[in-house]
């Protein structure tokens, strides 16, 4: 398959795009330990969720 004299910028964009996506990706999984081990903490210390729902209940 011959991409024509565009090559470089079509292979160069998509690598870049998936790094974009794979470094969102990488994002969001660290920030949703943080969360989940900030949501313990605070139930840990007393504070109630209003659902009623504990961060164990979280899957």
């Amino acid at each position: 398959m011959s991409l024509g004299p565009y090559a470089s910028f079509i292979v160069t964009s998509y690598l870049l795009v998936a790094a974009v996506v794979l470094i969102l990706i990488i994002w969001i999984a660290i920030d949703y330990r943080r969360q989940k081990q900030t949501l313990h903490e605070l139930e840990a210390g007393g504070v109630a969720r209003r659902s009623g729902r504990s961060a164990t209940d979280i899957t």
